[in-house]
């Protein structure tokens, strides 16, 4: 039943406290920063009637140092302080390039690869249209050979980050089949 924090994200953590105030006794001085710079901390002023808040633009992988500070005018309230460190970023694939393209696959590959990556989902289909598959990519790997398609044809080309966290980021790229021979 003290200060702590939850629905830690890279950039942002909720904190919750005890309802030691109400709004006609006073408000709470909320001072917080990271712990390797003290310099930075932020102060802010919440309502007594709050027992939460939400902190977000923060650094991901950086510990925080808070304090919250009752300042009622009928009891004294001893701060409440808890430390708290964000989740590392989840980056999202940064570029997806497709290769040697031919009338019926072409190779798909992209970056960064990442450890915290579970694997990656593929999904492509022609444009326009709404017919799309799914290939599953071992979180190792980093390329796969799409096949099976139409010549001539442009597809839109989705890679998917799945991370361990169960979060997901995405990036699409465009790919044109070559024109196959004729009489086929």
């Amino acid at each position: 039943n003290r200060l702590h924090a939850t629905d830690v994200t890279s950039s942002s953590f909720r904190l919750v406290w005890p309802k030691l105030l109400s709004q006609e006794t006073g408000y709470y001085s909320l001072e917080y920063g990271p712990r390797a710079d003290p310099a930075r901390r932020s102060t802010q002023q919440v309502s007594g009637a709050h027992s939460s808040l939400v902190l977000s633009d923060l650094a991901p992988e950086t510990t925080y140092e808070v304090a919250l500070i009752p300042e009622s005018n009928v009891h004294y309230f001893p701060p409440q302080t808890t430390r708290v460190t964000t989740l590392a970023e989840e980056i999202s694939p940064v570029q997806v390039l497709i290769s040697e393209s031919g009338p019926r696959s072409f190779h798909v590959s992209w970056a960064p690869v990442l450890d915290s990556v579970a694997s990656y989902q593929v999904l492509y289909g022609p444009l326009p249209g709404n017919s799309v598959k799914v290939l599953q990519v071992d979180g190792r790997h980093n390329s796969t050979v799409v096949e099976h398609l139409a010549p001539n044809t442009t597809y839109l080309v989705t890679v998917t980050a799945i991370y361990r966290s169960g979060k997901e980021k995405s990036l699409s790229a465009k790919a044109c089949t070559q024109e196959g021979e004729r009489g086929q």
